[in-house]
């Protein structure tokens, strides 16, 4: 054992002097030159490094530098610039003086991806022709990546195309390893600040960079992101999922394959292309096992009705968003116009301001600026509901049509998803034609227009009963008496009128409505943004009286008018009874007085009677 113990004690012994020696005998400076000589040789960029270099010897053999830059030929500003780089080199080769490197490791590095960091053309020199069919040599093929592993942190990523806005990542932590063939595996962190918004991303990649720069894949997987701030909802984004990348330079074609992503409760599936050029060209094929909008899109900012207690009580209780300033003055949907799409989507089960769908299917095309819907549709509860439409944005400023189909859809759900205070219940159908300037609940108050025929089946409005409201005036001016309803809700089996909608007016002609109990027909007008109504009906009760009589039969077959006016929460009604009842009595009066003057035609007071019967 003693001998074991003495062997390894001279062989640490040996290389520890080894190492000693290669430090004295070996100067890292004499490579800078060489270095400096080889990247421009391969790339054409120029590496300069400040201050002296030094070696490293445990753990690994390396040499370390302090600031370094690479700078792209005729670039304004150096492509990477980092305070420290470390360089793990092969022990043997230095021997006869050849410099190995096995990793390259930037700590503190600011990459800038921007067009001041771009290569520029020297003066005077040759263009190539646009299309060029003469095969590429080895010089020829631009950048190419030879070193076998590369490490990066605690560094900044800045990305700018053309003059675009500027996406900066911080905290970057990189790794990636590759082979002889080109085949690489990465790792990668970071994190992106923008707009008060904070995005966490993290993956791993399988690249294959053998027919690089012609051709690029790689296989993603491990993705990780959350998202917060901003108008991000308040418990964020964070998801995971996976995608197949390839890059063809000819095409100018990036193609995502086996895309499998999940954002919070939302996953999806699918693939897709896009081809750069002037006006990049999209394509997606979505499916959605389940999406919901409602942990994705920011909470809409609700109007500010004074007449609703409970929307004051929210209101004052939420906290107002910060507000991204911007120097811009940015047309609403302006990013549609660079740029062509073709997007198809499916999802079993969508949720959207607290409605639930299943079975969703739509078809979006964009042509740089306009936008057509169309198919979008799907299922909510026991209906149907189609929405398809146009949005256009190629001129000054933006114009949305669509012409809405729903077929036995639950109202109340509806005016519930858009805070409309109005207690109202049953099946709709309707078909009709909208147009507005934006895609948004609150313009659709303000700013909208079109019109629109509706049908409601076994429709409840609660707050007032007509039937009752009717019958108790008749019975505090007359005899008539009529059941107890203690219903506060007027009940329809069928309903059905005509719409208008002109900038928040919204107007009702030809109301036709009835059930077993009673029948109205009316017209009236709703303020969407005031939340006021003014409607007039004509309203027939045909049950619920008590007893017989000429005077219930004619209640039963003469309209009562009745207005409904005021705030949908606190809504006033006037009733015309008493001049109904009084218009009653006179024209039995006066059917009486005929009747007795035909029989008493040949008598003086018979004619008088009847002359003063036509004079009233």
């Amino acid at each position: 054992m003693r001998r074991v113990l003495t062997t390894l004690m001279i062989l640490l012994v040996v290389l520890v002097a080894g190492l000693s020696a290669l430090v004295l005998l070996v100067n890292p400076n004499d490579f800078r030159a060489y270095m400096v000589r080889q990247v421009e040789a391969r790339s054409g960029y120029q590496l300069q490094l400040d201050g002296p270099l030094r070696w490293h010897v445990w753990p690994q053999l390396s040499i370390l530098s302090g600031r370094m830059t690479l700078t792209a030929p005729g670039a304004q500003t150096p492509v990477v610039a980092a305070d420290n780089m470390r360089l793990d080199v092969n022990l043997w080769p230095l021997l006869s003086h050849q410099l190995h490197v096995k990793q390259v490791m930037l700590k503190g590095a600011v990459i800038q991806l921007t067009p001041q960091s771009a290569a520029a053309p020297q003066q005077g020199a040759p263009v190539a022709p646009r299309e060029n069919n003469l095969p590429q040599v080895e010089e020829d093929r631009g950048w190419s990546w030879d070193i076998a592993s590369l490490q990066v942190a605690d560094s900044v990523l800045v990305f700018q195309h053309d003059d675009d806005e500027q996406l900066t990542v911080r905290d970057i932590r990189l790794q990636m390893e590759q082979d002889s063939l080109h085949q690489a595996k990465l790792d990668f962190a970071g994190r992106i600040n923008r707009n008060q918004r904070d995005l966490t991303l993290s993956f791993s990649a399988q690249v294959d960079a053998r027919d690089y720069p012609h051709n690029l894949t790689a296989a993603i997987d491990n993705v990780k992101w959350q998202l917060q701030g901003g108008d991000v909802p308040t418990q964020g984004i964070e998801g995971e999922g996976r995608l197949q990348a390839q890059w063809q330079r000819a095409q100018q074609r990036l193609t995502l394959n086996d895309l499998s992503l999940r954002a919070n409760d939302t996953s999806l599936t699918g693939n897709g292309s896009v081809t750069f050029g002037n006006l990049p060209v999209w394509a997606l094929d979505l499916q959605f096992d389940s999406l919901n909008l409602d942990s994705l899109l920011p909470p809409e900012q609700t109007a500010d009705n004074s007449g609703s207690p409970q929307q004051q009580g929210q209101a004052q209780n939420r906290l107002p968003r910060p507000v991204i300033s911007t120097s811009l003055d940015i047309p609403q949907y302006e990013g549609l116009r660079s740029f062509t799409a073709q997007i198809g989507i499916s999802a079993k089960s969508v949720r959207w301001r607290g409605m639930q769908f299943a079975d969703v299917v739509g078809q979006f095309n964009n042509n740089a600026g306009l936008l057509s819907i169309p198919t979008l549709q799907g299922k909510m509860g026991n209906g149907q509901i189609s929405l398809p439409g146009e949005l256009d944005v190629r001129g000054e400023g933006s114009l949305a049509t669509f012409q809405p189909k729903l077929d036995n859809v639950e109202i109340g759900t509806i005016l519930k998803a858009f805070n409309y205070p109005i207690a109202l219940t049953g099946s709709l159908s309707m078909a009709g034609d909208f147009s507005g300037p934006r895609i948004d609940a609150e313009d659709f108050r303000r700013h909208w227009q079109g019109e629109a025929h509706i049908d409601l089946k076994n429709s409840r409005m609660e707050g007032l009963n007509f039937q009752q409201l009717v019958q108790q005036a008749v019975a505090r001016s007359s005899d008539v008496q009529s059941q107890e309803n203690y219903d506060n809700a007027t009940r329809l089996d069928s309903f059905t009128s005509d719409v208008s909608l002109d900038k928040g007016q919204m107007k009702f002609s030809d109301m036709q409505g009835s059930s077993a109990l009673l029948s109205l027909t009316g017209e009236g007008e709703m303020d969407l943004v005031k939340e006021q109504a003014d409607t007039r009906f004509e309203v027939r009760v045909m049950e619920g009286w008590k007893g017989e009589s000429e005077l219930i039969d004619f209640l039963k077959n003469t309209p009562v008018p009745l207005r409904v006016y005021g705030k949908w929460q606190t809504l006033n009604y006037s009733l015309q009874v008493d001049q109904l009842l009084r218009k009653h009595l006179q024209d039995e009066a006066k059917r009486r007085l005929n009747d007795w003057a035909d029989r008493n035609k040949e008598r003086q007071s018979g004619k008088d009677v009847k002359k003063l019967l036509e004079k009233m």
